[in-house]
This record gives structure tokens, sequence and C-alpha cells, in this order.
């Protein structure tokens, strides 16, 4: 009721403004029509009759067409219209009957005048105020921001941060930088273009700029590096807008600004996905996912919520991780129907008891043991998760009738040298090998690692900066591939789409970084400079790590897909008929816990001599 009322006071002192503009514009015209100077007496009798009339029907015509729709704080091109046919509503309903009524009395000149008068009085008041509102962040203090880019999305940032400027910790923009020469000397909402990238330290130290901000959403990391480079030369904060994906209706929060992150300095292009095609697998389906709480499974749940499943089963064997992501979907997808089990993988009849009770059609087995030199003195463990896991869940999804099971491989699966790499590739080999056995397409979706994941480096280099350690890379010319999760699950969900069933298809992944470039790089962002406040230890090559991972074997020949990021690994099927047999083999020797002989057998399957 009280904001009711506030809105009415509001437009009722508009109101009081605007027609107080009616005797200005009016009399204004007689006096400019006069030269600015005295208004013949009898002129002005007749003015004065006309007036009252003149008053009243162009206030109806304020009130009649609109005017006090709008919002004043964002005047602009409809409320000019308003403007313009209230004003010239108003003078026709008057002028008219007064030209034939009282002709040759009202000097012809005094109609554009009023009009033009009138428009200018109304619409100005408007403008004034917007600029006052607007720009008053120019009179008060607020951190000094140079923002980099002036394009859309630099212009949505410059809107919040004027909005916001009277807040707690505001910023004061004061100019642009961007590499476009036709946006020099430029402005946007009052703040100038002036200078390029290159010119980013200079600005800084000329206008004491306290905080820079990146507004380009999909600025290339060596862009982002440069920019990152010359923020840490003269000392100044840094952070960036949302990335596109993360941008919602083209609206940006102050609230959103977040700091440069590492994926923004090794980052890729932006992934264009075929959503259409995507959400036809995924929308009113029966969709489970095991491993549904580790780094990919938990962002597969995420991003396969949003499509609106039918029935969305997840499973883990990790209470704490299951009840996270569990929570999460809850809160953020109130309305769909979650299933969450706590189910191993080696648990047969828990997992055909959830199978046979949801009857899912589409299965992402995501749980894995993955952590490599971990597994690498672990064979049984190592071999009881990720292939008798592998194949519980495969007979399962044949004997529940499941139309479609993707698996989610790894590099390390060609031509592996450890224990982890190993058992991923027989993962690998059993769903080629039942993919011909039962109606259920198997699907191998094949990727490097992925950037923040649950034990991988980017996490040990951040603990490392946080407890003031050195970091520990294991050779200089390690190379690994990288992506970010979001783009890997959203790419495992589009070879979904495509797949018919027995390919493997394998992310590009991009070209392959150094651990050391990687290191370099996190220290840059803590703001710490290598070499002074920490240095990168060397420690070497754990058991069963690789120098550098492949995506594919010599022997597959790489095929492009409907998506440029994916492509298919063309392999040829070797006689799997003995499979069956070997399974049993390791289910056996996995009981007499032979951790040798487990690791013998299982290179051997994949037809390599452990080292």
């Amino acid at each position: 009721m009280s904001k009711l009322i506030k809105i009415i006071k509001t437009r009722f002192t508009v109101l009081l403004l605007d027609i107080a503009m009616i005797p200005i514009a009016w009399y204004g015209a007689y006096w400019l029509r006069f030269n600015l100077g005295v208004i013949p007496v009898d002129i002005l009798h007749y003015a004065d009759q006309v007036f009252p009339f003149l008053f009243v029907i162009q206030a109806l015509a304020f009130w009649f067409v609109g005017l006090y729709r709008g919002i004043w704080s964002f005047a602009s091109l409809p409320d000019l219209i308003r403007i313009l046919k209230a004003v010239f509503l108003g003078a026709i309903i008057c002028f008219l009957p007064a030209y034939f009524i009282i002709h040759g009395v009202i000097p012809r000149s005094i109609y554009p005048l009023y009009i033009w008068l009138l428009v200018s009085l109304l619409s100005g008041m408007r403008l004034l105020y917007r600029w006052v509102k607007n720009y008053r962040s120019i009179f008060v203090k607020g951190k000094r921001v140079l923002i980099v880019g002036a394009g859309a999305a630099g212009e949505l940032l410059i809107r919040e941060l004027i909005k916001t400027s009277n807040t707690t910790d505001s910023y004061n923009p004061i100019i642009f930088i961007d590499d476009d020469p036709k946006k020099q000397g430029c402005e946007l909402h009052g703040i100038r273009v002036i200078g390029f990238l290159k010119d980013l330290p200079k600005l800084v130290r000329k206008y004491s700029i306290e905080k820079v901000i990146i507004a380009i959403p999909s600025a290339p990391s060596p862009i982002v590096r440069n920019i990152v480079d010359m923020c840490k030369e003269v000392n100044v904060s840094f952070s960036a807008i949302p990335k596109l994906n993360d941008l919602v209706a083209k609206k940006i929060s102050i609230k959103e600004l977040r700091e440069v992150s590492i994926e923004d300095l090794l980052g890729r292009d932006p992934v264009i996905l075929n959503w259409e095609q995507i959400s036809y697998g995924i929308s009113g389906k029966k969709i489970l996912i095991s491993g549904a709480g580790g780094s990919i499974g938990s962002e597969l749940c995420r991003q396969i919520a949003s499509l609106a499943p039918s029935v969305f089963i997840i499973m883990d064997n990790s209470e704490f991780n299951l009840y996270s992501i569990d929570r999460e979907l809850r809160i953020k997808f109130p309305y769909l129907e979650l299933i969450a089990r706590l189910v191993d993988v080696n648990d047969t009849f828990a997992l055909n008891d959830v199978m046979s009770k949801y009857k899912p059609e589409i299965v992402f087995h995501a749980a894995a043991y993955k952590h490599v030199p971990l597994l690498e003195n672990q064979p049984r463990v190592a071999i009881r998760n990720n292939v008798l896991g592998t194949l519980n869940i495969v007979k399962a999804s044949i004997d529940n009738k499941v139309a479609n099971f993707v698996l989610i491989s790894t590099d390390k699966a060609v031509n592996p040298t450890n224990v982890m790499g190993a058992t991923k590739r027989v993962a690998e080999i059993i769903c080629q090998s039942y993919n011909n056995k039962s109606n259920t397409n198997f699907i191998t979706v094949r990727f490097g690692n992925v950037l923040g994941s649950a034990g991988s480096v980017v996490p040990l280099f951040k603990s490392q900066l946080e407890n003031n350690l050195d970091l520990t890379v294991t050779h200089p010319e390690m190379l690994r591939y990288f992506m970010t999760i979001p783009e890997a699950t959203q790419l495992i969900l589009q070879a979904t789409a495509i797949g018919k069933g027995g390919e493997i298809f394998v992310l590009d992944m991009g070209e392959p970084i150094k651990i050391q470039f990687l290191a370099e790089q996190m220290i840059k962002l803590s703001g710490r400079v290598l070499g002074r406040d920490v240095n990168i230890v060397y420690t070497g090559l754990r058991p069963g790590e690789k120098l550098y991972e492949e995506l594919f074997y010599s022997s597959e020949k790489l095929l492009s897909t409907q998506h440029d990021k994916i492509l298919l690994a063309k392999h040829e099927y070797k006689n799997l008929d003995q499979l069956p047999k070997l399974m049993e083999e390791i289910i056996t020797a996995c009981d007499r816990n032979g951790d040798e002989e487990l690791k013998n057998m299982l290179f051997t399957l994949i037809g390599v001599v452990p080292k």
C-alpha cells in the first residue's frame, strides 16, 4: 500500500511540473514572437482568454496519452514520442476552434512556437533529471574504474555502475579503453573512450585508477593474460564481468563481477552447441548418472537438470557428495522428479534394484577412480571400481533395456602406462564389446584434464598458494590437455546427441599446456612474484605418470562429426569373444587379492606390456 501511495505521489508531482510548463510555453511563445520585448495589450488580452481552455485541454492530453507511465530515471525515445503526441493532441484540440472563432487575433507563429517550447520544456526536464540521477556518481566518492571494452557488455556495465553509485563500495567509472579505432573519442553514458589496450599502464597512472574491469566476455586468453600483466605492472586490482555463457538476459550485476580465473588465462573459444538437438535427446526422458557427486558427474547433473528430464536418478557411493549435489539440484530445480541413491557400482543387487525400479532410458557412467599415483600401487581397487564396476552397470543397463549408455573416458586410456589408464581402456573395450551384443547403444566420450576437478593440479596449486608454500611440479616439460568442466560436460551431451552406438568420441582439447606454465599463471593471479614470493619446485615423475598424454591411438583414424569440437575415433573392432572369460578370471583374481597378477592380466587384456 505504501509503495502504491509513493507511486501516486511521484506521478502527481510530475503532473504538476508538466502543467506548470504550459503557461511558460504559451506566454513564452508570445515573448519570442515579439522579439523578447513588450507584448501588445490587446494581443495579450486574447492570449489570456485562450489560456484556461488550453491549460485544461493540454493537461487532459498529457494524462490521456500516458505521459506518466514512463519512469524519469529511464527517459528515452518512447517518452519523447509520447510527449510529441500529447503536445500535438492538446494543441490541435485547442487551436483549431480558436483559429476559426478568433481568426487573425492570435499570430500564426504562436502555434509552432508554443509546440516547440512545450516539447522542449517537457523533454528537457526529463533528460535533465536522468542526467543528474545517472551522473551524480561524478560528484560522489567511489573506486576510480577503468573499463576495458566499449562494446555492448561495457555499456551494460556502465549502466549498472551508475545505478549503484550511491551504495557502499561504489565504483566511479572514469574512462574506457578499446582497441577499435572507430570508438576512440566516443562516449558511452558520458564516459569517454580515450585509449587503446597498450595504453592501460599509462592511463592508470594518469587518472589515478584504482580498479580495472574487463568488460569483454569473449576475450581470448592471450588478451586477458596481457591485461593481467599490465595490471600487475602498475599494481592495480582487476576483475571481469561474467562470461558469455553466464550472462542471463543481457544483465550484468555488480555482485557478479568476478576475479579473473585461471580458465580466463588458459581459456579456449566459447563452445557453440546445438541445444535443440541436445534437449530433444534429454527432455522428458528418464536419465541416470553414476558418480553424480564427482566433478564431471555433478556438472552433468546441473546441465541435464536444466533440460527437464521426466525422472532424474543420481547415484554415488559417497554420502557427502551425493547429499551436496542432491541439495543443490532440489534448490535450483524444485519441480524436478529427483531420486538420489547411495549405490556402489560393485553392489550388483542395489544397482539392479535401482535400474529395474526406475527404468532409465539413458545412463551416463561417470563413476571412476582417477588418481594415477594413488591407484598405481592398488590395482585391485582400481580394477574393481573402474573395470568390474563398469561391467556391472553395463550388464544392468542391458538387462533393463536402457536405450543409450554413455561412458566417460579419459586420454589416459590411450597407450596407458599406468593402472588407472589401463582400467579406463578396458572399460572402453567392454562398452565396444557389448554394443554388438545388445540393443543398448554404447557411446564412449574421451577427453583430457578438466580445470578445477577434484584431485587435479589446479586445486593443489591453490592450496599451496593459500598456505604460502612453493608450487610442486613433477617435471618442467610435462604437458597436459585442459578444458573447463562446463565445456567438457556440454560436449559430452552433444556427443550423446550425435552418437548412434559403438563410437568413441574424442573431444577437441586444443593445444596441450605445460604444467609449469599453468603454475606460473596461477602465481601471477595470486598477486605474487615468481622467484621472489614463491618458487616452483620440480619433484620428478610419479609412478605411472607420462610426460604427455594422447587423445587417440595412432591406429585410430579421426573423422569429423556434426560438431567441430567433437571427433570420431574410427577403430577396428577386434575379436572380443574371450572378454567374458577374461572378466571371470579377473573377478577370481580380485577375490585372491593378487595385485601383481591383476596388473599383468589388465595390461595383457589391452595388449600392452606393463612397466
